[in-house]
């Protein structure tokens, strides 16, 4: 099964095309948050239809400029990863949408321990699937993918505190562009693919001998 996996869209319809023939190769097409810029789910489901375009099947988790109304929404929709899990066959995924507390009031924002109640609903639903893949907008503290330009990490200490205790295989991120990267906590694999804009997005792959996650950029390929 191949996911390909991004966000930080803010409606970057034409970066969508340029990723258009990836997402034909793909299984599921999983939208890590930020797909509009304060947008509501009319905007939001402007971003999803031009997904599915290419790729039917998508899943998805809001990011803190995406308006809380998208949250129902999606979840109505039947395409929400926030505090949902969802089978794959044997890869279970689940998530978390918005971020943490902003100095920019963003409209969709969640206390630390908040964010940790998401992920652990979420992870329940899927908690003994062989393999598991958490998808949330915002990266966990400290690490190479929730880093400002000047250095300071703004990641949640509650989500890097989940990644340590649950430990899924591979952990998608976002929220941060410049913190695009690969980074380890504890035994997961951790991708922030950047702005979608600036081409980056992760493939994740489930082989028979486990899951296995590769940032890209499409921009690459020239």
């Amino acid at each position: 099964m191949r996911l390909v996996c991004f966000g930080d869209i803010h409606m970057a319809f034409r970066a969508i095309e340029r990723l258009g023939p990836e997402l034909r190769e793909a299984d599921w097409a999983i939208l890590t948050g930020d797909l509009t810029h304060f947008g509501d789910p009319p905007d939001a489901f402007r971003v999803v239809d031009a997904v599915r375009r290419f790729c039917p099947n998508v899943l998805a988790v809001t990011g803190n400029l995406d308006m809380p109304t998208v949250i129902d929404a999606f979840r109505d929709a039947g395409i929400s990863l926030h505090g949902e899990g969802r089978r794959l066959e044997r890869l279970g995924i689940f998530g978390c949408g918005g971020s943490n507390i902003t100095p920019m009031d963003t409209p969709t924002e969640l206390e630390d321990d908040a964010l940790h109640d998401v992920l652990e609903r979420g992870h329940g639903a899927i908690a003994d699937a062989q393999r598991r893949l958490m998808v949330c907008h915002t990266p966990p503290h400290a690490t190479r993918l929730d880093r400002l330009m000047d250095g300071r990490p703004v990641g949640s200490p509650a989500v890097r505190r989940f990644i340590e205790t649950r430990r899924p295989d591979v952990a998608v991120v976002g929220h941060i562009h410049e913190g695009r990267g690969v980074d380890r906590v504890g035994d997961t694999v951790v991708l922030n693919a950047g702005a979608l804009r600036d081409g980056g997005y992760v493939v994740v792959e489930d082989t028979p001998t486990g899951l296995t996650a590769e940032l890209r950029n499409f921009r690459a390929r020239g």
